[in-house]
């Protein structure tokens, strides 16, 4: 259960791709809007046999050899003799040394849908002699690191007795936010699960003591823009007006992106090779992938310090005759923002898409990165396909929510936030950030609409995992609540029984299973519609996500939608006992959709009988 009786704590854990943390709120010392928190400083190892206590854990794993490290040298407080892998500081330091051992960007495979998120597959591209495991495994590490330090530093409050959330992007499918789920059980943790800008936003409202009502007003639409380490995540929150009192509701996400710090980190690391290779110093693959951990370092300290003008680069040698005589380059700050900006933030027209190009039949195995790195394109884009997110919201008219989507009587061609809050560490830099706020208000000032106006006071390193400690405290009945239910309405694939018809498969139609914003908690029929569910055979539907269709209701179905209404996502499929009947029996079922407290989504088939089976969401490779 992620209920406990009578924690002492509410915990928010960020289990995020870079970087994780942990926040808490004394829930005895806590009232109303006035909050009594802090953060968890993480000891972990910083150098062999040196411990620090860090505000961030980094989420790295380094997966040493056997006799890389003297015995002792990888003791932590509460694993005196090592744990046979090292994670946080000294992982990332080292595996930028000796990538092929380095573990990163867990989270990102976790949340890939072509690989098998069980299996031993990280470091992906390490030598056979190496040890891998999974990115479920990976995950749990994380976590259980952070369970390990909060005992350590807690015993009067065992872990395991308090109010935890764990966020996860927005973006994340079913499978994806099932398996986080998982990987938090496999460490011992039973959480909540909390979309990341939903946690900004909190830890806003959070560190403003109450005055973030004078920031926003009923009719405000704020959006959250979120550039991680691995990915870009949009939110947007309506701020209405309910007897006399502001309520946030969270009213349109994006779709999952992979493009983020990881990337910037990447292409930096090609532009300083295209340096090098202009001064005749050619790198191989091992050394570009040192070459990109420095760079993910210059990045971190030349846009996080104003002081910061330059960052020193040493990319290691290979073979005997180049010992010692490793290659030594620069970055400077004006280098990195100028790179960064241009690349990742383009200043471009409201109008302006993500570019898509044809894939090659074959591709190396890896992350699916977006193929357009101008995160404001991708901005666009979604702001775009949101024209209708307030359509139902009373006081939101002229905002773009009553725009059709062709855009008839020259009404708004996308969602006019009012409000932006940024969150995730690119945007220490002020720079990005203007420029995000420069290009929404060129579209804003295009259509005749008021400029937006930026929200201060967000922590950039520590807002998602402060804003889970803060919801977990508020669900508990304190401060203030974000409302929305599921971010979006979910369907599955009905193939008709029409005849045969040679050289054409039967059509498809979209069962709506789970509406946009049902509520957690709530378990949902599908209204009058029973199916032949087989049992002791595997079973498998087609599922599909919308995060435009607002007004489908639970049982309705579409037999046509258009291209950039539904997405096609994860099969569900599993085998379900037979219980007692035959292999292959067809057993009549109604469907129920159940949001969980915890934050995930299930389907439940239920006989007549009132037997139920869980179809499980597919989180395996097809």
């Amino acid at each position: 259960m992620s209920e406990q009786a009578n924690p002492r704590y509410a915990i928010g854990i960020d289990l995020g791709t870079t970087h994780s943390a942990l926040s808490y709120v004394d829930l005895q010392a806590s009232d109303g809007e006035k909050t009594v928190d802090g953060v968890l400083p993480v000891p972990q190892l910083s150098g062999p046999g040196t411990v620090e206590a860090l505000p961030l854990l980094p989420s790295f794993l380094y997966l040493p050899h056997p006799d890389e490290l003297a015995p002792g040298e990888t003791a932590l407080p509460w694993s005196p003799g090592g744990e046979g892998f090292i994670a946080g500081d000294m992982a990332r330091s080292r595996g930028a040394t000796t990538p092929i051992r380095l573990v990163s960007s867990a989270k990102s495979w976790l949340s890939h849908p072509s690989v098998d998120r069980r299996a031993a597959i990280l470091p992906h591209d390490a030598p056979e002699e190496v040890t891998r495991i999974s990115p479920l495994e990976a995950s749990t590490r994380y976590l259980a690191h952070l369970r390990q330090a909060w005992d350590a530093a807690h015993p009067e409050a065992p872990f395991e007795q308090q109010q935890v959330t764990v966020t996860i992007p927005a973006s994340f499918d079913p499978g994806a936010r099932e398996l986080t789920a998982e990987a938090a059980r496999n460490a011992g943790i039973h959480p909540t699960l909390l979309e990341e800008p939903q946690a900004a936003l909190y830890s806003w409202i959070q560190g403003s003591k109450g005055s973030w009502r004078k920031q926003v007003k009923a009719g405000d639409i704020v959006l959250v823009v979120d550039v991680g380490g691995g990915t870009s995540d949009f939110s947007l929150i309506a701020i209405l007006e309910r007897d006399g009192t502001l309520e946030p509701h969270r009213v349109a996400v994006g779709d999952h992106i992979l493009l983020g710090g990881d990337n910037m980190d990447l292409a930096l690391a090609h532009f300083v090779a295209r340096k090098l290779q202009a001064n005749g110093t050619q790198l191989d693959s091992w050394q570009m992938r040192a070459l990109t951990y420095g760079c993910r370092s210059a990045k971190e300290h030349l846009l996080a310090d104003p002081e910061a003008t330059v960052w020193p680069i040493v990319v290691p040698s290979r073979g005997s005759k180049l010992i010692g005589g490793s290659i030594r380059t620069e970055l400077t700050r004006d280098e990195v923002t100028a790179f960064i900006t241009d690349g990742f933030f383009p200043r471009v027209e409201a109008s302006a898409r993500p570019a898509t190009r044809t894939r090659a039949g074959l591709t190396q195995v890896g992350l699916p990165y977006a193929q357009d790195a101008a995160i404001t394109k991708h901005l666009a884009a979604f702001l775009a396909r949101q024209t209708g997110a307030t359509a139902e919201l009373e006081g939101f008219a002229g905002t773009g929510g009553a725009a059709s989507a062709e855009h008839r009587d020259g009404g708004p061609t996308f969602l006019h936030p009012s409000a932006v809050l940024f969150n995730g560490g690119v945007f220490k830099s002020g720079i990005l950030a203007q420029r995000v706020m420069d290009t929404i208000n060129d579209w804003l000032y295009m259509e005749g609409a008021q400029p937006a106006r930026m929200l201060e006071g967000a922590d950039l390193d520590l807002a998602v995992a402060r804003g889970a400690a803060y919801f977990s405290y508020a669900r508990r009945g304190g401060g203030v609540r974000i409302r929305g239910g599921t971010a979006r309405s979910y369907y599955v694939g009905v193939e008709s029984s029409m005849p045969a018809i040679p050289g054409m498969e039967p059509p498809i139609e979209a069962l709506c299973v789970a509406p946009f914003g049902m509520e957690e908690g709530t378990e949902l029929e599908l209204p009058g519609q029973e199916f032949g569910l087989v049992v002791g055979e595997p079973v498998t539907f087609r599922f599909f996500g919308s995060t435009t269709r607002r007004q489908d209701r639970i049982g309705e179905v579409l037999d046509f939608w258009g291209p950039d209404e539904l997405q096609e996502m994860n099969a569900i499929q599993g085998t379900l006992p037979a219980d007692g009947r035959a292999a292959g029996d067809v057993v009549q079922v109604k469907l129920h959709a159940l949001a969980t407290d915890a934050g995930t989504l299930e389907l439940v088939a239920v006989s007549r009988a009132g037997q139920r089976w869980k179809i499980e969401f597919d989180v395996r490779q097809q």
